[in-house]
């Protein structure tokens, strides 16, 4: 016993020299400064080559032992974003000015943007492979930081004194007479995502907008990049389990569901077995989502029903599958002035499960009837499930999750001494759906997807 503990003792010392060695080794670097000689006299191109340096910076910066791996990935969709953004307004401006090479230098600006791809597959790759925690901070970080500033800062500062420049000399000998297309949302947004203290998500989901969005049949979370990983979206009338192990933000999600579904004139109902109403709403409002309104206007209804008193329409329900009783029981009775909701949140089936304590079959015989039940509402619904934080089964007996329609698996990572979230859509009958998983973020106004943030893990 004393030598295990020895031995753990040493580990802990081991891993605190690794950081503290990885964390002299990556010595602050020279920032990207814009200067007057990189311009190309064309004040937005000239705003963007500034931002991205700025963001290069950023990004540069967060790369260390201690890093949280959510801002990582952040700002590194918003790199990728920002790049595509930049390179689309830089080459309408070649097009408008007739710039003969514009082929030539949209090719240079496609390899970038897979570079930029690549280093993000690298970035997971290198940090989340099978690796000891020793080896997870040290040499990788530093061979990672150290890309990030040759093929981020460095390649951008080149581009603009050596490519740019050749096409602000030509725009010099052919100045424009129109004016350029619009500077898009994120190209405005800039400025203040750059001072901002608390600096929020860049609200990418504008990139990723889908073309069957208003499709009859299907429905949109609202969440912030969720929606992108469907092509269509989620079949109305779905039921949907929704996994995850403690504080992965299973709640979150489907209370910010509720909120964007209220929020276009659906009557959302939240049934929750342990918290209370007062509670949610307080958890809302903490996220400024301002469910007192939507409550009021009689478009969200949050109810809290004691699982035990379900368990005791068991024994109905039981005599009523053996046709000794003729009046109808239903596994879950809804409010009276809360007739046809739209959507439906039951959390969750696990508190549900807790009820039926050595009374398994009692318990798949309600689950089976609850589902039914569900399906003749018609609303669409979200059946949250506790599991372990990479679960193997996604429901307390594992006949849940084949009996609904799609299961949202919700992941609290861990990769060595940091945690984050990720999301995957494991199953969604009659949805073409990616089938990876994503990082996922828990900000201060909700969650946030990021769907080209691909996590790799020991899963």
């Amino acid at each position: 016993m004393v030598k295990i503990i020895k031995k753990k003792i040493m580990k802990s010392n081991l891993l605190k020299l690794h950081l503290e060695k990885s964390s002299k080794s990556l010595k602050k670097f020279h920032k990207f400064i814009w200067t007057k000689k990189m311009s190309v006299d064309e004040p937005v191109i000239d705003k963007q080559h500034q931002s991205l340096l700025n963001e290069f910076n950023l990004l540069i910066d967060s790369i260390h032992p201690h890093s949280s791996l959510s801002e990582n990935r952040r700002l590194l969709d918003f790199v990728q974003k920002y790049v595509q953004d930049h390179f689309t307004y830089e080459e309408a401006y070649m097009k408008k000015l007739g710039y003969p090479n514009l082929k030539q230098h949209k090719n240079i600006h496609d390899n970038f943007e897979k570079f930029v791809l690549k280093y993000s597959r690298e970035f997971d790759n290198s940090l989340y492979s099978k690796t000891t925690p020793e080896h997870l901070i040290s040499d990788k970080l530093i061979h990672l930081r150290e890309e990030c500033k040759k093929f981020f800062g460095d390649w951008l500062i080149n581009h603009i004194m050596t490519m740019d420049h050749k096409y602000a000399v030509y725009a010099k000998k052919h100045p424009l007479k129109s004016n350029l297309p619009k500077i898009s949302k994120i190209t405005k947004k800039i400025k203040q995502e750059l001072i901002s203290e608390q600096r929020k998500p860049i609200e990418h989901i504008s990139k990723l907008k889908l073309k069957n969005k208003n499709k009859k049949g299907y429905i949109q979370t609202g969440i912030l990049g969720f929606d992108a990983l469907i092509e269509q979206g989620i079949p109305k009338g779905d039921l949907l389990i929704v996994a995850g192990g403690t504080g992965s933000g299973k709640t979150i999600f489907c209370l910010q569901t509720l909120v964007n579904k209220a929020k276009e004139g659906s009557k959302c109902l939240y049934m929750s077995l342990e918290e209370s109403e007062e509670k949610l709403v307080t958890h809302m409002e903490d996220f400024d989502w301002n469910p007192k309104d939507l409550i009021k206007k009689g478009k969200l209804k949050l109810l809290r029903i004691n699982p035990f008193d379900i368990t005791r329409n068991v024994d109905a329900l039981l005599a009523k599958q053996k046709g000794e009783l003729l009046i109808d029981i239903e596994p879950v009775i809804l409010p009276k002035d809360y007739s046809s909701p739209d959507f439906i949140v039951i959390d969750s089936l696990t508190a549900i499960a807790s009820a039926f304590t050595s009374k398994d079959e009692s318990y798949r015989i309600y689950i089976e009837q609850l589902f039914r039940f569900l399906e003749k509402t018609k609303a669409t619904c979200f059946l949250i499930t506790e599991t372990g934080q990479i679960p193997k089964i996604f429901s307390p007996t594992g006949v849940e999750e084949f009996l609904a329609d799609g299961v949202v698996v919700i992941y609290n990572l861990k990769h060595g001494n940091v945690r984050e979230n990720a999301i995957e859509i494991l199953k969604m009958r009659g949805a073409v759906h990616q089938k990876k998983i994503v990082a996922m973020q828990i900000t201060n106004n909700g969650i946030v997807i990021y769907p080209n943030q691909e996590v790799f893990s020991e899963m």
